[in-house]
Parts: C-alpha cells; sequence; structure tokens
C-alpha cells in the first residue's frame, strides 16, 4: 500500500524525469547547432529554453517544499533520495529505480551541458585567433625584439603597417 509520502516522491520525480528528458532533447539540439554554427536556430531556441528553466525551477521549488515538510514531520530531509528511502520501506522499492534514473539522466545533464561549453570555448578560441590574423595581418611577431620595438600593426586593418 502506498502512502502518502511515496506518492507525493512519485509524482515529484515523475515531474523532474519529464524535464530532464525534455532538457537532453534540448541540449542535444543546441549542441548540433553549435556544431553547424547555426546562430538563427540557436536564437530561435530562446523561448524553449526560457521554459525548460522554467521547469527546472519549478523542479527546485518543490523538491525544497518536499524536504521542508519532511523535516517538519521528522523524516529525513537531506536529500530526496534520503527521504525516498525513509519512506519507500524496505529495498529495492519503486522509489529506489525513480531516484535512480533521475541521477542518471542528471549526469547525463551535466555530460551534455560540458560537450556544449566545449563546443563553444573551441568557437571563442577559434575567432580570437581569426581576430589576431586581421590585427596582424598574419605575420607572426616575436614577443621580445633584441634592436627594435615590436611593431604590432594590422595590415589588413591599417595601411600604414
Amino acid at each position: 500500500m502506498e502512502t502518502t509520502w511515496e506518492s507525493e516522491i512519485a509524482a515529484f520525480l515523475a515531474h523532474l524525469s519529464n524535464v530532464q528528458e525534455r532538457t537532453l532533447e534540448v541540449l542535444a539540439r543546441k549542441g548540433r547547432l553549435l556544431a553547424a554554427a547555426d546562430t538563427a536556430g540557436l536564437a530561435a531556441m530562446e523561448s524553449e529554453e526560457e521554459e525548460l528553466i522554467a521547469g527546472l525551477q519549478d523542479c527546485l521549488h518543490r523538491r525544497e517544499e518536499l524536504l521542508d515538510r519532511a523535516a517538519q514531520e521528522g523524516l529525513p530531509s537531506r536529500n530526496v533520495r534520503a527521504l525516498a528511502q525513509a519512506v519507500g520501506g524496505r529495498p529495492p522499492s519503486p522509489l529506489d529505480d525513480q531516484v535512480r534514473l533521475a541521477a542518471h539522466r542528471q549526469r547525463l545533464l551535466q555530460h551534455q551541458s560540458l560537450v556544449n561549453w566545449v563546443l563553444v570555448q573551441k568557437t571563442l578560441i577559434h575567432l580570437s585567433q581569426l581576430l589576431e590574423i586581421i590585427a596582424t595581418g598574419g605575420r607572426l611577431q616575436p614577443t621580445y625584439h633584441k634592436d627594435r620595438a615590436v611593431q604590432a600593426t594590422g595590415a589588413l586593418v591599417d595601411h600604414a603597417a
């Protein structure tokens, strides 16, 4: 027989699972757009990302409420896993599987976020290198000269070079 706590935790985890799945889909699509340098596609994702942010904030708010109520009732309130183990009975309970899946999806989200971050960083490095080529006219210049000062002018930008 399922207790009120079990059903509330299960409902929270189902909601969290839904938001996590949507977030994974959006992050994967964003990664493809970043790799393709599709700025129009990235801009079009803004409203969808805002909805996901609201969904994630709602999950956080619901989690805090759940754990606050658990603390008031003397139940474990360190995290949802501890609460689920306390109210779910002897393992394995259905809540254990839901918590495990949510934790797994969280690791996937972290991984996909890191992949997207790396793509953005590579793009920034590439753009920085392009700007340096434009600024120096593509000529490598040593940092130090013994006999004269470094002439750092942009041949493409400044005809005085």
